[in-house]
């Protein structure tokens, strides 16, 4: 197909999907990895390979980033031979990582000054499955006609893709996505807690629940792994707990009442903190036990 060269840093579970549902859709392709067996998958599939950020963005003209957190962001972008020291003129950065929404408006100003590259924020939601299945949600914050540019893109590994508003909209809206889904993980280890004491069939209660009004993919999904005691990916925690933070951030800085949020913060920070779960408490990963309600 005709279209854009792409560029893609971070072939985690989540991007490496998405850069393989790019390369299917016949966008061609180069990547970089801090180490290259990482890139192996796409590599075999026919991508290119660049030394360094800056020789990927020099190569290509869309950079898609999918990282784990502001500081990898800012250390791709802005570090030695780092994207922003690559000439940008009419490139744009796809960042689909999590990261705060100042810094995103303070980093796309900041490119768009040293190079002239143009940013739009793309986080995401639907987690690996989604991404597996190229189903994923996408929440965007950019000009129009960026986000027009790489729409296209996009949609090979995306089932909905909505402009938010402008830079750092889209990171606003992923803050209001892990707000609820957050809320709900904690009042679903209450319910199924509250299931096993009162001593009902508390694995059961996902299936019964299904297609109610109470059910969600995160019953689903969180919910059964915390009845079958799966805590298989601590990630998962500490992921949210970033989120969180960034939520309960941007709460002080716009002046919007928090309560919830705090909540369920303090809930994963105790979590984490502790690693283990006595009976009773609160753990919105480690249900109250080691074993299997």
């Amino acid at each position: 197909m005709t279209g854009p060269t792409i560029g893609f840093i971070g072939l985690g579970t989540m991007g490496g999907a998405m850069c393989g549902h790019l390369i299917s859709a016949g966008f061609p392709m180069t990547v970089w990895a801090r180490v290259k067996a990482r890139a192996m998958l796409p590599l075999d599939a026919g991508a290119g390979w660049a030394d360094s950020p800056r020789k990927l963005a020099e190569q290509v003209d869309v950079i898609v980033l999918c990282v784990s957190n502001d500081a990898a962001v800012e250390e791709i972008v802005f570090g030695e031979n780092g994207i922003a020291s690559a000439n940008g003129d009419g490139k744009i950065l796809v960042d689909h990582s999590t990261i705060h929404p100042m810094k995103t408006r303070e980093w796309a100003q900041r490119i768009f000054a040293e190079s002239g590259m143009g940013w739009v924020d793309a986080p995401v939601s639907g987690g690996p499955g989604g991404a597996a299945r190229g189903e994923l949600v996408v929440m965007a914050g950019g000009e129009t006609g960026n986000f027009d540019r790489v729409k296209p893109m996009i949609n090979s590994y995306a089932r909905q893709i909505t402009l938010m508003g402008l830079v750092g909209s889209g990171q606003a809206t992923k803050v209001c996505n892990q707000l609820i889904i957050g809320a709900e993980i904690c009042a679903i280890a209450e319910a199924l807690n509250f299931a096993k004491n009162f001593g009902m069939n508390a694995q059961a209660l996902t299936d019964a629940l299904r297609d109610g009004w109470a059910d969600s993919p995160v019953l689903q999904d969180h919910g059964r792994r915390m009845a079958e005691a799966d805590y298989s990916d601590p990630a998962d925690a500490s992921m949210m707990m970033k989120d969180m933070d960034i939520a309960c951030d941007m709460g002080r800085l716009t002046d919007s009442s928090m309560p919830v949020a705090e909540i369920v913060t303090s809930l994963y920070r105790q979590a984490i903190d502790q690693g283990h779960m006595d009976a009773g408490q609160i753990a919105p990963m480690r249900l109250y036990s080691d074993e299997a309600l």
